[in-house]
């Protein structure tokens, strides 16, 4: 028997504000704070959710207290870190806006520009992203950043800009498109430019953090790029053909090169370096090609269990309306009921 969706009960908001928590505990009180004072300007109709990503600090306490004081402020505490992935994932699944934004819990994507950002939702479009400035990086990030922009667009099929991250407005047709992809291995930053709708862009200034520190090292920073780069084409595997091609025909030239230089000059055991060079040469890109195998392969392996994306263990809903885990992919839009505002955006 075919499962049927029930409509839910639970009161609705006008607009929704996820954000993702992972050791936030210095910052979580001021972010309540400013979000207190600007979404009233925003939408008189607002909830806040608060996912809580596997903290070690006092974050969770903290989100418990602050929905004791304003139910408007949701938590969700996931079962464990998953990452930010999946946390902005847990948070969309569950917002119950029209509208949904992202944001930091840093308040680097500073709140006040949601007041310019969701009034262009009535323009008809579907995503406002906020595009911040490079204004006080590094310089040598910021070369790296803008170069690993350029190829990665020029490696997928999908258009990445630099400085647009996950800062943005989504309607509720836009939040279902992403919840309808089911794919274990996310990233973001795609997915959004991948489920098209028209986009609108909003400039900021660069912000910097109002407390604590950052949780993204250059290491992760590395990893989440060459995520991005898999994620969204084969073309590595390709390339890794035509590398191993061109090292191939070198390599036979170069055979074909010693076997003349022997016949004419003779073989006098020569060459040990030249071995030696090579064998590490090639052992070396036989690896890298082994690398970029192994790393589709991982993900296959990924998708194939079919894991749910991040578990919750508790929310300010109670325990009878918290979900351990939450149908996504194409079958989660088969199970949902439209909604009046979607019927009239299609």
């Amino acid at each position: 028997m075919r499962e049927v969706a029930m409509e839910s009960n639970e009161p609705t908001a006008r607009f929704s504000v996820v954000v993702p928590c992972y050791n936030e505990e210095a910052v979580v009180d001021h972010l309540v704070e400013v979000l207190t004072a600007v979404l009233p300007q925003v939408d008189e109709s607002f909830e806040v959710l608060l996912v809580d990503d596997g903290s070690s600090d006092g974050t969770l306490a903290a989100l418990r207290r602050i929905n004791e004081a304003d139910p408007r402020f949701r938590y969700f505490a996931l079962s464990r870190n998953f990452g930010k992935e999946a946390a902005m994932l847990a948070g969309l699944s569950q917002a119950r806006g029209d509208a949904v934004a992202i944001i930091d819990a840093d308040l680097q994507h500073p709140p006040t520009l949601l007041t310019e950002m969701v009034p262009l939702l009535e323009q008809g479009f579907d995503q406002v992203v906020a595009r911040r400035t490079r204004t006080g990086d590094a310089p040598v990030r910021t070369a790296f950043s803008r170069l690993y922009y350029k190829m990665f667009n020029r490696l997928v099929d999908v258009t990445l800009q630099d400085g647009e991250g996950d800062f943005r407005v989504l309607t509720r047709r836009a939040v279902r498109a992403l919840l309808a992809v089911g794919e274990y291995n996310r990233f973001s930053k795609g997915l959004f430019s991948w489920i098209g709708f028209d986009t609108a862009v909003v400039d900021y200034e660069n912000v910097a953090r109002a407390g604590g520190e950052t949780k993204w090292s250059m290491r992760s920073l590395l990893n989440y790029g060459i995520d991005g780069v898999v994620s969204f084409n084969s073309r590595p595997l390709r390339l890794a053909i035509w590398f191993g091609t061109f090292i191939s025909v070198i390599a036979f030239l170069y055979a074909f090169w010693v076997l003349g230089d022997a016949i004419i000059n003779g073989n006098d055991a020569a060459g040990y370096v030249t071995t030696i060079c090579t064998v590490v040469g090639f052992g070396g890109v036989q690896m890298i090609l082994l690398g970029v195998i192994g790393e589709y392969l991982g993900r296959i392996y990924l998708e194939s269990k079919k894991r749910p994306h991040f578990l919750l263990k508790e929310s300010s809903d109670g325990p009878s309306a918290t979900p351990v885990a939450v149908l996504l992919g194409p079958e989660h839009e088969q199970f949902l009921l439209p909604r009046p505002s979607d019927e009239h955006r299609a």
